[in-house]
């Protein structure tokens, strides 16, 4: 420890194998990348230009598609970066920042996920309250403290990680910088950092579970007492992409940072975080779009 040096930078792995397999990578993940970007862009400009959807479902969609350009922003830029790159490096503030941002923008997005089926909740379960209990100054405060939310929950992990001394080796097994491998990497006692990222991500994760799956059991006990079979599916499609896209994000989340130590992985996590970060966020739109006749229609009407 009295000779070491302090790290100021740090290594990652990615995907490591010949340059003609991650030139392949490299056109993949790139085409993967600004197909997301322009899809999620699309639904953005869709609710913001058609006044059909100007309500609060397409209201609270947007901010999720802008999380979802965010989210994937923070690493498949560096990750592209460096597939071609001889020294695949990233600072240390850049680390720290990608760390930062990447789990507020996770945390505002499970946030969103409650309020959005809470929003449906109230849409079917008191439709005719819906107006009066959805206002716009209410959908402007949910999506406010999505926001400071995911900003602040993460914030004091973060910090105390940054506070670590890292004196090598600095190399993360992985292709951004996530939490766990980089805090393998730290050169004292990460106990107190551990017992942080395991209270704030239970809180976060199954708290906004709870919530959501609040919201759906009272939506479907609702359903189930429609008497007309073309009420329920009417109900019912109103609800099932949320659904899927809340079961992936929620399912992929749970399975990477609550699981017991034992059962980590190095490439186990990595092609979890690649479907969580890189193609769920590609996913995601489609979904929304293509099981949504009022999309379809928007984008009709805007063509």
């Amino acid at each position: 420890m009295g000779n070491a040096t302090t790290v100021t930078e740090f290594i990652l792995v990615g995907f490591p194998n010949s340059l003609e397999v991650e030139i392949v990578f490299f056109v993949v993940f790139l085409f993967v990348y600004l197909v997301t970007v322009l899809a999620n862009a699309l639904i953005i400009v869709l609710v913001y230009v058609d006044c059909h959807l100007h309500s609060p479902m397409y209201y609270f969609l947007s901010n999720f598609s802008f999380i979802e350009i965010s989210t994937t922003s923070t690493l498949v830029p560096k990750m592209l970066a460096n597939v071609l790159s001889e020294k695949k490096t990233i600072s240390f503030a850049g680390c720290f920042s990608q760390l930062y941002f990447y789990f507020s923008l996770v945390a505002a997005e499970f946030l969103l996920f409650a309020i959005m089926s809470y929003d449906r909740y109230v849409a079917i379960c008191h439709p005719l309250r819906y107006p009066t209990i959805m206002t716009g100054r209410v959908c402007n405060q949910l999506v406010l403290s999505v926001w400071v939310g995911g900003l602040l929950v993460i914030l004091p992990s973060a910090v105390l990680r940054a506070g670590l001394p890292y004196c090598g080796p600095n190399v993360i097994e992985h292709y951004f910088c996530d939490s766990t491998p980089l805090l393998r990497l730290a050169c004292t006692d990460v106990w107190v950092v551990e017992l942080t990222d395991l209270v704030v991500s239970s809180v976060l994760l199954l708290g906004s579970l709870a919530l959501t799956a609040a919201s759906y059991v009272r939506i479907i006990s609702t359903i189930l007492w429609i008497p007309s079979n073309q009420g329920r599916q009417k109900a019912s499609a109103t609800c099932a992409s949320h659904f899927v896209v809340v079961s992936l994000g929620f399912g992929i989340s749970i399975f990477i940072y609550l699981r017991p130590p034992q059962m980590n992985s190095v490439h186990l996590n990595k092609i979890l975080s690649v479907l969580s970060s890189i193609v769920t966020p590609l996913l995601n739109p489609f979904i929304f779009s293509l099981r949504n006749e009022q999309m379809k229609e928007a984008l009709k009407r805007t063509l």
